[in-house]
């Protein structure tokens, strides 16, 4: 759990005014947080106790509403995502062309109060334009932020963390990250609405959380509460069964669904510890189309696409290097396979995390969005259950 130092005062070591905006926020939210938490618990235990997250049964998540996408947010075929508290790496991503760019204040950057508090700062100045940083290779050169089309987006804390140090009980980290931007903003500077990535969500009662937390934020600021927009991250094994119910939940502020493999693949591992023949080779030998990652590959375009929402891919988690030919080859080699893939399951874009894999990603996606193209026959509610049949290498400890 990340503190604020001792000795730390809402009232004189944040900006003026916020300990009066937060503290009602803090009361409403984070008893609602500590709930959210207990319930994952108890779902965790069911699971290793073998009764395992399943699709809940039908109801109003399957009928036939949609949202209606901004044009702002039209072209997200590319997201680079990198930490809120490296100021050069967000200029760069900012200047890199991307359609879009995540700004993370999550599991990229230490949780830890001073960065958390540099990295709410940074995002202040992307916003408007400001952040720069000095190029060492260039005698210490300002550069500055181009002007351009691409949305940010800044990812707060999950709902599974806490925030001490700020009164004498602990807060909603999620809450705490959201208010404080969301109150150090001039929201008439912004060139689009307040865009949040939600991470690490477990169920779709969360979502009733978050609506109502973007509804309150936006509230006290004198916004209209449905001002705050977001994407929503699928990488908990129960998430990928009740997606399409969080979004429903979620409809009024939700403008995709992401699928965040990696995490996706820790909480498979998580959630079936109880399972002895759940072992995994070295997670290099995992082949991407592999069947338990390739079925939520296209349940989740297929829910989003029928509601009018874009399916946002993975990360490729192989970064070029330009000191290395070979590896820098392979690297871009592996990104255009995997981009493919997500782009013939029919997602709209996906995750990068280097300037130089802008270029191959977006190409992989030739138009803007895939106009929520549907697959004949797709199956909504594919077998998600984990298998280790055909999966990697086997190898030694």
């Amino acid at each position: 759990m990340s503190s604020a130092p001792a000795g730390f005062s809402v009232e004189n070591d944040l900006p003026a005014g916020f300990a009066a905006f937060y503290r009602p926020l803090h009361d409403a939210f984070t008893p609602r947080q500590q709930a959210a938490v207990a319930a994952r618990r108890r779902v965790l235990d069911a699971s290793l106790a073998g009764r395992k997250p399943q699709y809940p049964p039908r109801g109003p998540a399957q009928g036939d509403w949609k949202i209606e996408l901004p044009a702002w947010t039209a072209d997200q075929r590319n997201q680079m995502t990198g930490p809120a508290d490296d100021h050069e790496l967000g200029v760069k991503m900012l200047n890199s062309g991307a359609p879009g760019v995540m700004i993370d204040l999550e599991d990229s950057m230490a949780n830890l109060f001073a960065h958390t508090l540099l990295g709410i700062d940074n995002v202040v100045k992307m916003y408007y334009g400001e952040l720069t940083y000095g190029d060492q290779k260039r005698d210490n050169a300002t550069v500055a932020i181009r002007p351009s089309n691409t949305v940010l987006w800044t990812r707060v804390r999950g709902l599974h963390l806490s925030q001490a140090g700020i009164y004498d009980e602990p807060t909603s980290a999620s809450l705490f990250d959201l208010a404080l931007l969301a109150f150090k903003l001039d929201w008439s500077r912004l060139k689009h609405p307040l865009a949040i990535y939600i991470p690490k969500s477990e169920s779709a009662d969360e979502a009733l959380w978050w609506r109502d937390v973007f509804q309150a934020v936006a509230t006290a600021k004198g916004q209209d509460p449905l001002a705050i927009k977001a994407m929503a991250l699928v990488e908990a094994f129960p998430m990928a069964y009740e997606c399409e119910e969080f979004a429903y939940n979620l409809r009024d502020h939700l403008l995709a669904l992401d699928l965040g493999r990696w995490d996706y693949m820790a909480s498979l591992i998580h959630f079936n510890l109880d399972d002895s023949t759940w072992i995994l080779p070295d997670r290099n030998t995992i082949p991407h189309d592999v069947a338990f990652f390739q079925n939520l590959r296209e349940r989740i375009p297929e829910v989003c696409h029928r509601h009018g929402m874009l399916a946002v891919g993975g990360m490729t988690a192989l970064f070029p290097d330009r000191t290395n030919p070979e590896l820098n080859a392979r690297a871009l080699a592996v990104l255009e396979q995997d981009k493919k893939n997500e782009a013939n399951a029919l997602f709209d874009g996906a995750w990068t995390g280097h300037p130089d894999q802008n270029a191959i990603a977006v190409a992989q996606f030739p138009e803007p969005n895939q106009g929520f193209a549907r697959k004949p026959g797709a199956n909504a509610t594919p077998d998600l259950t984990p298998s280790i049949a055909g999966v990697g290498e086997k190898t030694e400890a």
